[in-house]
C-alpha cells in the first residue's frame, strides 16, 4: 500500500486563526489592544488573531496625509468620523514567517479577502492599478492601512458595508483625489446586516492566509 507522506511539522500546515468579534469600540481602545496582541504574538504567546469591529467615528491620518487631505477647519475635525458605526473593520495580528515575509503579497492578499467576500453578495470588486483597497467602478468600497513589526502585523482593512458616506466629504480618503467612496448596502440598495458580512470576511481572511478558524 502506498504511504502518505506527512510534513516534517504540522505548525506550517494547521496554523490557527483566533477570532475576536469586539463589538464597537474607541479608536484607542483599538490601538492599545493591537500592541499588547503584536508583543504577545511575537513573543508565541497567542495565536494568529483577527480582530472584528466597529469603531466610533474618527478621522485617522496616515503617514503622507497632508493638510489639504482635510477638506473642513480643525474645529469640525473633532466632530466628524472616518471610521464609524456600519464598517468592519479588521485587525490581522498575523505572523508571516516563515512563508508570507512579502508586504506586497500581504496588502495584496487583504484586498483578495474583500473581494472574495463583496462576491459573496454577488458584487463585482477589483484592484486599481497603483492605489491599495477594493473598488467598484470608480469608488472604494473597502481601505488597507497595515503596519508590520518583525513580521507581525497589525491595523489592516476597512470595508463599508452600511457606513454613512457624508463624512467622506469633508476628505480626501486615502489621498486619492477624483474618486468616491461607497459602501455594501448602496451597491446592493437594501441593508446588510453587519455581523454577516464580518462573519464573511473572516473565513475568506482564514483561507486566503491558509488558517483554521
Amino acid at each position: 500500500m502506498m504511504g502518505i507522506a506527512t510534513p516534517a511539522s504540522s505548525e506550517h500546515t494547521t496554523r490557527h486563526l483566533e477570532v475576536r468579534r469586539l463589538g464597537r469600540i474607541p479608536y484607542a481602545e483599538g490601538l492599545e489592544l493591537q500592541a499588547r496582541l503584536v508583543a504577545e504574538r511575537q513573543a508565541g504567546r497567542v495565536p494568529d488573531t483577527l480582530l472584528l469591529l466597529e469603531h466610533d467615528p474618527v478621522f485617522t491620518l496616515g503617514r503622507n496625509a497632508r493638510a489639504e487631505h482635510v477638506l473642513f477647519p480643525e474645529d469640525a475635525l473633532r466632530a466628524r468620523g472616518f471610521h464609524g458605526p456600519g464598517q468592519v473593520v479588521g485587525y490581522p495580528i498575523l505572523d508571516l514567517a516563515p512563508d508570507r515575509c512579502d508586504v506586497h503579497r500581504y496588502v495584496r492578499d487583504l484586498e483578495e479577502v474583500m473581494i472574495r467576500a463583496l462576491a459573496d453578495y454577488g458584487v463585482a470588486a477589483s484592484r486599481v492599478a497603483g492605489m491599495t483597497g477594493t473598488w467598484v467602478g470608480e469608488r472604494k468600497v473597502g481601505a488597507i492601512g497595515v503596519r508590520i513589526a518583525r513580521w507581525v502585523t497589525s491595523h489592516g482593512f476597512a470595508l463599508n458595508v452600511s457606513t454613512d458616506l457624508a463624512p467622506f466629504s469633508l476628505i480626501v480618503p486615502c489621498g486619492i483625489r477624483g474618486r468616491g467612496v461607497t459602501s455594501l448596502e448602496m451597491l446592493l440598495g437594501h441593508p446588510v446586516p453587519i455581523a454577516e458580512a464580518a462573519d464573511r470576511l473572516a473565513v475568506h481572511l482564514a483561507a486566503v492566509f491558509g488558517r483554521a478558524l
